[in-house]
């Protein structure tokens, strides 16, 4: 066997008394696609900000190209030609692509910046990732979500990078970037770029990856070929069991029209009408852009409707703001938990108790709100040592079940519910999907927009789909198909 271009041997790492690493090994050779995969907080973000400089270990040792090294800073990991593209992107949008490209390496003649230089090697380096139509002087943040992501890629291997650390790539692209991306990370493993693939998504792992590591608790379980794994190995590995089955049945009856939203139009929604049963879950399918979270956000009263009527259990409203839609008894999971969904300084307490903190004659009912909090915290399996743990320092997946107890908490008639398991390990999207079924057994009426077609066809009872602000289709679930629903989100019939 190669010797690997990086080896991580028995890496211990806390945080205080929280052990989040503990005799971790790792390895990724020249030329693979290396999957690391685990529930969200095993630990696989902290190894990796480790072999990037970002964090020092405990103990362990680390060798590129099998000899030992220290890595103090993320200038060392450049040194090795170590490089990470982050979930949230490092770019500052008010600067543009060259001077990102060129950010703290800049060229310069006779000590002014060279622009003309700059210019040049940031169109060569762009091209290497197929972005040959941008043109260097763009503003950040003029581009789209995938467009960052190539500058990002480009930006590293610019560093020339042999190690590509990529931190959920997929989680914000279109389908048509994501391919595009794709077809970039398998050119760069015919290159010899070793590259680290954390994602959660197991149909993207079983396409791309050679190799699968897997975390759990901190703990290494083991590597394992891509080739002939099964995907319930995958998940006893992950979570310590097998799941019962990766989307749960769904046995739920059916009650009365709950929301009917006839020809509302607002913004990139055009003329949409649809009904929403108690109990039900209604899928909402479509491309990025097709006008699925404006949707949303003009039913939570986020945005302004131009023309419309909605009615929620036969009495007409029309929430102007989020407060006005909370009291008529609507919920909304945000596709953006961090910026959106929590307030990352405050405890997991107060961040559930924000949309209601429960009060008895006018002052805050700290203990009613501490028992709220405790049964949510149970019920929804929320991992932490304390309700009063600040919020940021959960994993994410913990973080989208918080942003759910705040919800729950409120009991609300229709929940929608943008992206619920983006992000998500695969033993929390399956206690998310008992969740969802849950709250449609006791009469919720949920609205679930997802980017992840099997999730929307598993999980749904009927589907609507969207192109360009327009419902192109609504479709029974049960009888729906991949193809089908693609065809109406790209304008077909």
């Amino acid at each position: 066997m190669a010797t690997p271009i990086v080896r991580m041997h028995d890496i211990h790492k806390a945080f205080g008394p929280v052990k989040v690493l503990e005799g971790v090994d790792f390895e990724l050779l020249a030329g693979e696609v290396h999957a690391l995969m685990g529930e969200n907080g095993a630990g696989k973000s902290t190894l990796m900000k480790i072999l990037t400089g970002i964090y020092a270990p405990d103990a362990g040792t680390i060798e590129v190209d099998g000899k030992p090294v220290t890595i103090n800073s993320p200038a060392d990991a450049e040194k090795f030609g170590i490089a990470i593209i982050h979930q949230e992107l490092n770019l500052i949008p008010a600067l543009s692509i060259a001077d990102n490209l060129f950010l703290g390496r800049e060229l310069q003649r006779f000590g002014l910046l060279n622009r003309k230089a700059m210019a040049a090697t940031a169109k060569e380096w762009l091209a290497r990732v197929g972005m040959t139509k941008l043109d260097p002087d763009t503003l950040i943040e003029r581009l789209s979500v995938g467009q960052q992501q190539m500058v990002e890629i480009a930006r590293a291997l610019g560093q020339n990078a042999r190690v590509l650390i990529m931190d959920e790539p997929t989680a914000a692209l279109t389908e048509h970037e994501t391919n595009v991306l794709f077809k970039l990370i398998r050119e760069l493993r015919e290159q010899g770029t070793g590259i680290v693939y954390v994602s959660h998504r197991m149909e993207e792992i079983f396409a791309l990856c050679d190799r699968i590591s897997i975390l759990r608790d901190g703990k290494f379980v083991g590597t394992r070929d891509v080739p002939g794994l099964a995907f319930d190995e995958v998940v006893k590995m992950m979570v310590g069991r097998t799941l019962d089955a990766r989307f749960p049945s769904r046995t739920v009856a059916i009650g009365d029209v709950r929301l009917k939203v006839d020809h509302i139009t607002g913004g990139m929604v055009k003329d949409v009408s649809f009904d929403l049963h108690s109990g039900e879950v209604l899928g909402v399918a479509g491309l990025l852009g097709a006008g699925r979270t404006e949707l949303a956000r003009l039913l939570f009263g986020l945005d302004k409707s131009e023309s419309g009527k909605v009615t929620l259990d036969g009495v007409p409203v029309t929430p102007k703001t989020p407060t006005e839609a909370i009291r008529a008894g609507f919920g909304f999971v945000t596709e953006d938990r961090k910026a959106q969904g929590l307030v990352l300084d405050l405890s997991l307490r107060e961040n559930v108790s924000l949309p209601r903190v429960p009060a008895h004659a006018g002052l805050v009912d700290r203990p009613a709100e501490k028992k709220q909090t405790r049964g949510l915290i149970d019920a929804l399996k929320i991992r932490t040592r304390d309700m009063e743990l600040d919020v940021r320092a959960l994993s994410g997946g913990n973080q989208q079940k918080v942003v759910l107890a705040k919800w729950l908490a409120l009991k609300p008639r229709v929940l929608i519910l943008d992206e619920p398991t983006r992000g998500v390990d695969v033993g929390g999207k399956a206690e998310i999907y008992h969740i969802i079924n849950q709250l449609a057994e006791q009469g919720v009426a949920i609205l679930m927009i997802s980017s992840e077609l099997p999730e929307v066809l598993a999980m749904s009872d009927r589907i609507l789909v969207m192109h360009e602000g327009h419902a192109t289709a609504l479709l029974d679930a049960h009888g729906a198909t991949q193809e089908a629903v693609m065809t109406a989100a790209t304008g077909g019939k």
